[in-house]
């Protein structure tokens, strides 16, 4: 139950985490699991793209479809909306954390 609700609150901070890398350089599924897990969090597909998927409804992420290596690859990359979010994000997560 404790790891349940843990997740639930760290998936709002990891969607600022994928925005924070999709305004650097487009980013794509795979990658952004190794990437995490590299932090401590081991997140399956199951997870991950239905959330980059809702991202990208919401506006936040545009995605392009590339063909590498004869299969097509989804990259991700930050859109101005998801730029304003991840700004105004980051200032609340500053501003909380100092009172904690």
């Amino acid at each position: 139950m404790e790891e349940k609700i843990l997740r639930k609150l760290f998936l709002g901070f990891i969607q600022l985490h994928i925005l924070r890398h999709g305004s650097k350089k487009p980013i794509y599924g795979v990658w952004l699991m190794d990437h995490l897990k590299d932090h401590g969090y081991n997140m399956s597909p199951g997870t991950i793209y239905p959330l980059l998927k809702n991202m990208c409804r919401d506006g936040l992420l545009s995605l392009e479809e590339k063909k590498v290596d004869g299969k097509i690859r989804k990259y991700y990359t930050t859109t101005d909306l998801g730029r304003v979010i991840l700004k105004k994000g980051e200032e609340k997560v500053r501003e909380l954390s100092k009172n904690m």
